[in-house]
Parts: C-alpha cells; structure tokens; sequence
C-alpha cells in the first residue's frame, strides 16, 4: 500500500432507470448489483468495491428516488437518502436531460448534505455532443457541483475520467476491505437479486414489482454442485400463476436464466430449486419485509 493511499465512500444517487447500477457493475469490473429496462429494479443499498494499488473507493448503489407509494417504496427512498451521511462524495447520475422537477428534487436532498457533488451525465451515447453544452451549462448555472462528467456505463465512455476524478477527491486513508473483495453484501443477497433480474426481464405489467425472492439453503454440496433454494413470493394467486406458467414453462426458465449468473458470480456448478409462494401486500407489510431481509431502521 502506498503512503499517499486514498479510500472513501461514493453514493450514487438519481432517479429510477438513469444506469447507477450497470455504472457501479462496470466500475467494479464485475455483476453484482441487477440490471433491468424497467424502473425501481434496485431495491436495496449495495456497494461495490473498488480496488486499485494506491486507492480503494466504496461505491454505494441505491435504489432510485421517486414518490413513495408503499412501505416498500417508503424504504426505498430512505434507503437513498440515507446514504448520503456517510459518504465522502456524491455522484449525481442523470440522464442527458434537463433539471426539470424530479432531479430538481434530488439535488435539493443532495445540496442538504453538504457534500463533494459530481454530475454524471450518463448515456451520453445516445445524444450529439452539441445537444450536451447547453446542457451543462444548465446546470453548472442553477447547482453548485464541483466536476460535471459526461459518460456512458454501458459503452465505458469517460468512466476512466471518473475514477480519477473521484480519486483526487478522496482523502487519505485505511484499506476497508480486502482486495479480493468486490462487495459488501453476502453472496446469499446477491443469489437472490440475481434470481429476481430474472423475473424482472421475463415477465411484465404488476409482476416485476410485487415480486420478491428470499434465499433459502444455500449450504450444502451434493455430487460437487453447491444445492440453492429459494422462494419466489409474490401478491396474488394470478401472479403465481404468471410466475410458473403453464406447465412451470416460466419458473424454468427463470431458473435455466438465474443459474447461470449465480454460477459466474460463484465460480462453481449450483443446483437452483425454486418455489412460488403467495404473501398478499408483503409490501405494506413491515414485519415480512424485515423478515426478507430489508433493513428494520428504516421501516420502523
């Protein structure tokens, strides 16, 4: 380790769909946080770590900040803003448009926490540079940011800029976690994310959403393969059955799909079992969503 070695903590903060998630998979080089077309895929804070010979920077991913609608969604945003006591420096990640009242509303939560603030514009991919000045120049006029980083997560444009930037930024300090270390979350959270991606791009209308998934047994090894059981809870009998599909044509491919992500992010052969269980409201219902495994401070 370096004697000049920079750690901290980087929250990423913006609305529902803007890319936090695939920015914080390809800073840290591999899968760890679900991906998906559709809003609100990021339940839970997850960090990703990154680690380098002269620095080691804690990205913290967070679901996307929206009007709550339920205890689950009231969860969400307190997830997001929470994070935003304890970090070093905020990203703020938007897409290439204008400060119009949902990020006007997130800055003001962010401007709060007297924090370093970064704009990331991200998808930048997708718009001409022209269309990208007036833009910033936008918002370098009505917030007070200290770097505006034009980038696209998907394409890795301009992500080797931010990781320096955020570098400068950091201070000094101790190594927090391993170098081998890519997360803070057990790999039986992860399991479960993963086995939701799934449901999440394979099924469509209320589905996605009143859907939740809880690891099981995650513990034992038959024949060399690592045995995975999970269930699928869900609100309604009719998502159930959208869930299984006629004959369990569905449910097999969501686990055909989840076995193999959870087999690269492992790095061995599984056995995924899946259940479909119906727990009507789970997402009003504080004393399941402890019990799944979303944090009891801010549901209380």
């Amino acid at each position: 380790m370096t004697t000049n070695y920079k750690s901290g903590f980087v929250a990423l903060i913006g609305r529902p769909n803007v890319g936090k998630s695939t920015l914080m998979n390809t800073l840290v080089g591999q899968k760890i946080a679900i991906t998906s077309y559709k809003p609100q895929t990021t339940r839970n804070q997850i960090s990703g770590i990154y680690t380098a010979e002269d620095s080691q920077i804690i990205f913290v991913d967070t679901p996307g900040i929206f009007k709550p609608r339920s205890k689950l969604d009231d969860y969400m945003d307190h997830a997001s803003l929470a994070s935003l006591k304890d970090v070093d420096l905020i990203l703020f990640m938007i897409e290439p448009d204008e400060l119009q009242h949902g990020n006007r509303y997130i800055y003001e939560q962010i401007a709060a926490a007297n924090k370093p603030v970064f704009l990331v514009i991200n998808k930048v991919d997708q718009v001409k540079p022209d269309d990208l000045l007036p833009l910033i120049d936008d918002y370098r006029q009505q917030a007070k940011l200290q770097e505006i980083l034009p980038i696209s997560a998907t394409k890795g444009i301009g992500i080797s800029d931010l990781l320096t930037a955020v570098k400068s930024t950091l201070p000094q300090g101790p190594q927090y976690y391993g170098s081998d270390e890519v997360t803070d979350r057990p790999e039986y959270f992860v399991v479960a994310e993963l086995i939701r991606e799934q449901i999440l791009r394979l099924t469509d209308q209320e589905v996605p959403h009143a859907t939740a998934v809880a690891v099981d047994q995650m513990n034992q090894r038959i024949q060399g393969k690592l045995q995975v059981s999970a269930t699928i809870y869900v609100e309604k009998s009719g998502q159930k059955g959208i869930v299984l599909g006629k004959g369990a044509s569905m449910l097999k491919q969501i686990g055909i799909n989840a076995r193999k992500q959870i087999e690269a992010l492992l790095g061995e052969k599984i056995n995924l079992k899946l259940w479909v269980k119906v727990q009507r409201n789970w997402r009003s219902d504080p004393i399941f969503l402890k019990r799944i495994g979303y944090d009891q401070k801010e549901l209380s």
